[in-house]
């Protein structure tokens, strides 16, 4: 139990606590620099200039870690290619955008198509090879389970792509992303660990990347995860969701996320429909709360602390 899950955890995080010194100097000499929209909340300005694309940092502790017990435990291959799929996705939009200075990163059409495609080979892989059902565990239902046929497969293109854009959504302030989802990754290596399903190697492995990158990461941030960090994110807990055929519990458990992604659907609706009227003073809400007077830290405080007690209501319902 122990080399399933304890090394991995520490693998891992020593993995990116050594990294973190050697990549940050490397982004900052690369200028991939954070840029801070003018018009944002204008206590970012001075982060302008800090190193982001830290995600690699995540991602390669993760990999390495993986890869060590990939050969024992297969079933962390879909999850692990979800998570480097969408990181590479967002390690392509991120470049784009800081070392190519083309300030929209990736076309919205070419992300959605890149998104569509890996979701698609995941779908493929987790039916065909990995012989997952898509029928989903019902949080507190005692084992019930949901089938819902032919809508099934395109609900799991609608989750994982409603997730991952969450998450980089929820990726807005320092640590804010990594607090929540290294909460979120302990939840899933609760249960795959209770219910020995033999992706605990990964989620492990996302803890400890995720503990080691924090160091960096809180306020005040000597280096951001960018999109390559925060898509990976996304696809790391949809895929490990997906692979305990727990989805549902991720409304429950990325709450966060959820309200991240519909606090800008509704503020993007009621600004068309009343003609430039805002519902929230800026959106995603983080920032809503910011310029409601929250200092950065206590949003992230407040955002983690109800994650780990949505996390605790979820394992009462598994």
């Amino acid at each position: 139990m122990a080399n399933q899950v304890v090394i991995p955890v520490l693998i891992s995080f020593v993995l990116s606590l050594v990294l973190g010194p050697v990549v940050i100097p490397f982004l900052r000499k690369l200028k991939m620099g954070q840029t801070e929209r003018v018009e944002g909340v204008q206590s970012h300005l001075k982060k302008a200039g800090t190193p982001t694309m830290g995600g690699v940092i995540i991602l390669a502790s993760v990999i390495i870690t993986s890869l060590f017990y990939v050969k024992d435990n297969p079933k962390i291959i879909p999850v692990l290619f979800l998570t480097v799929g969408f990181g590479l996705i967002g390690f392509l939009d991120d470049y784009l955008k800081v070392v190519m200075k083309r300030s929209d990163g990736l076309y919205p059409k070419q992300k959605m198509g890149l998104q569509i495609v890996v979701t698609a080979i995941f779908a493929y892989y987790i039916v065909k090879v990995a012989k997952i059902p898509l029928t989903l565990l019902i949080p507190f239902s005692d084992g019930k389970y949901l089938d819902l046929g032919i809508f099934a497969v395109p609900l799991l293109f609608v989750a994982v792509i409603g997730t991952v854009n969450g998450t980089n959504f929820t990726d807005g302030l320092d640590g804010l992303a990594s607090s929540v989802t290294v909460l979120v990754a302990t939840f899933f290596t609760v249960v795959a660990v209770g219910t020995k399903s033999g992706i605990e190697p990964i989620t492990c492995a996302v803890v400890g990347a995720l503990m080691g990158f924090l160091l960096f990461n809180v306020y005040p941030a000597s280096v951001f995860m960018g999109d390559t960090g925060s898509l990976a994110l996304g696809g790391f807990v949809i895929g490990a969701a997906y692979m305990m055929q727990m989805p549902l519990f991720v409304i429950i458990v990325g709450l966060i996320y959820v309200v991240e992604v519909l606090s800008v659907m509704i503020q993007v609706t009621y600004f068309k429909v009343t003609g430039g009227k805002r519902f929230f003073k800026m959106a995603p809400i983080h920032h809503h709360f910011e310029l409601c007077g929250w200092s950065e830290t206590r949003v992230v405080a407040v955002f983690s602390i109800a994650t780990a007690i949505l996390c605790l209501i979820a394992l009462m319902g598994v």
